[in-house]
């Protein structure tokens, strides 16, 4: 993971609508980055502006489990926990687009999947394929934080790496809250190389 200094000119927010939704109803603003053309998502709930100790959620994108609900990963599960959280306290999800496969892409990471079918976990299949174990960026998230006119958050994240860079970005991280889900028979060695190699800080795991 990399960061850059933040710059909230470095965003556009393009558009912005309600969207009622079964998690609750939202404000949905659309952010597209000036040196790149992926477009994130922010869902807000309740006035942020302003605001100190906002509820976040940088959620990177996953196609799998999001929108197929893979049973490979959790990352469906946390994206509805999160939208239940913001509708029940307020807060805001950051849909960062271009991270999936923790940045190696959609057709990368489905390369990763036949590796760890023939039994290397995820990060030995990225390393097999001469790709970075995580490549993504969080200073698009750290922008348009800034244009939110929020300067300290609650993260909702089991990733202690998320919170180093939100502060190197100028975000104040007043709290790391856990965010995690049960695990199934397909996610749990996933979610232990998370735990083992990674860092991540998983409790509920065996």
């Amino acid at each position: 993971m990399t960061t850059t200094p933040v710059n909230p000119a470095r965003v556009q927010r393009i558009s912005s609508a309600r969207l009622p939704t079964k998690h609750g109803e939202f404000i949905v603003h659309v952010y597209q980055a000036a040196d790149h053309p992926d477009e994130h998502v922010v869902i807000v709930k309740g006035e942020v502006a302003g605001k100190p100790e906002v509820l976040l959620r940088m959620h990177s994108e996953c196609f799998t489990g999001d929108i197929l609900g893979s049973l490979r990963c959790d990352c469906g599960e946390q994206l509805a926990l999160a939208l239940e959280r913001i509708e029940a306290e307020g807060g805001i999800v950051i849909y960062l687009r271009g991270h999936e496969g923790r940045g190696i892409g959609l057709g990368q990471k489905l390369r990763a999947y036949a590796l760890q079918d023939k039994g290397l976990d995820t990060v030995e299949a990225n390393l097999a394929l001469g790709l970075p174990i995580d490549s993504r960026r969080f200073d698009a998230a750290a922008d348009i934080l800034h244009d939110l006119g929020v300067r300290s958050v609650r993260l909702m994240s089991n990733n202690p790496f998320k919170v180093a860079a939100l502060h190197e970005l100028g975000i104040e991280v007043v709290a790391r809250e856990g965010h995690e889900v049960e695990s199934n028979e397909e996610s749990g060695r996933y979610l232990k190389t998370k735990r083992e190699k990674l860092g991540h800080q998983l409790h509920m795991l065996p």
